[in-house]
């Protein structure tokens, strides 16, 4: 049996007046090939008509011209009625249906389709598409200048919003997009954060779920859905960059030598612990300062270091 949607006897619309998708009054393709075959017949029932009114007339027939004129005139305008009332959707598509400028609804189903006459429609995608926003150029929290670029993905949830509410719901996708972009952007640090913050180099999951509602937030108006956002790229200005990446190289030296000077520290404390608790030799503090002092002239240098041999004795 073929399936008819339902359609509602009253305009459906939001709180504030805006109108949203609903089904629209449509067959599937049984009802429409019947249709199709009828719309052929009235076809060719006007083409027969238009032929027998000339022939009537070169054969001064006045009254059997007139007849057949008036059925053709009559089978024209049915045809005519017939050839809105069919449309074809294909996978992945819509057609927003409106009734001399009011919105009827919104055909889903795909494939040849009758819907009311003296109707128009307007193909509206439903499939996922994305697109990367232009590399922008904005301060972090820190006031950095950075240049940052997302790939967003999205679809259209409600056609009717799309064609509607907005001027061009393509147009205005990307506009948001960027927007939200940059506003996330400057609330958040490029990197090292502070206590409580997340930053755009080391929290790039966290920064593109909050891109990702944000940007739901501002184009849901316009009935348009968004599936994900990822960060596609990250980096400082060209002219911070250098001496960024000094700052960047300067801190790894850094920590690089509190590690050392941490483990130093720890073999020369367990050094001397050994040589109390086996009671190997008996040093006192300056002695023990001396040799701290070697040590860690040993393990914290960067060069190879070359032992002198003490002759005499300790103390000399």
């Amino acid at each position: 049996m073929m399936n008819k949607q339902k359609v509602q006897t009253m305009q459906i619309r939001t709180t504030d007046g805006e109108i949203i998708e609903k089904p629209a009054l449509s067959y599937g393709s049984g009802l429409s090939f019947v249709f199709l075959l009828l719309v052929l017949t009235l076809l060719a029932g006007s083409i027969y008509g238009f032929i027998m009114a000339v022939q009537a007339t070169e054969t001064d027939e006045s009254v059997a011209g007139t007849y057949f004129a008036l059925s053709a005139v009559v089978f024209g305008v049915v045809l005519l009625f017939g050839l809105t009332s069919l449309d074809i959707v294909s996978p992945g598509q819509t057609s927003v249906r409106q009734f001399f400028g009011r919105y009827i609804g919104t055909v889903r189903r795909t494939g040849l389709v009758w819907v009311p006459p003296l109707t128009t429609g307007k193909k509206v995608s439903v499939k996922i598409r994305n697109f990367e926003t232009q590399e922008l150029k904005v301060n972090d929290l820190d006031g950095n200048p950075i240049n940052i670029a997302a790939i967003v993905v999205w679809k259209v949830a409600d056609t009717a919003r799309a064609v509607y509410s907005v001027e061009k719901y393509e147009e205005f996708i990307h506009t948001q997009s960027e927007a939200a972009l940059r506003h996330v952007a400057t609330i958040h640090p490029y990197d090292e954060p502070g206590p409580g913050e997340t930053s755009l180099r080391g929290g790039t999951d966290i920064v593109s779920a909050e891109l990702a509602a944000e940007l739901s937030a501002r184009v849901s108006m316009a009935g348009l859905e968004i599936v994900e956002v990822r960060i596609s790229s990250l980096a400082y200005a060209p002219e911070i960059a250098q001496a960024m990446l000094q700052r960047q190289q300067a801190g790894a030296v850094i920590a690089a030598r509190e590690q050392i000077v941490e483990g130093a520290v720890t073999m020369v404390d367990q050094a001397l612990k050994r040589l109390e608790q086996d009671d190997i030799v008996t040093l006192d503090d300056e002695r023990k300062a001396q040799m701290v002092s070697n040590l860690l002239v040993v393990l914290c240098s960067e060069q190879n270091t070359t032992p002198v041999i003490n002759a005499g004795s300790l103390y000399s």
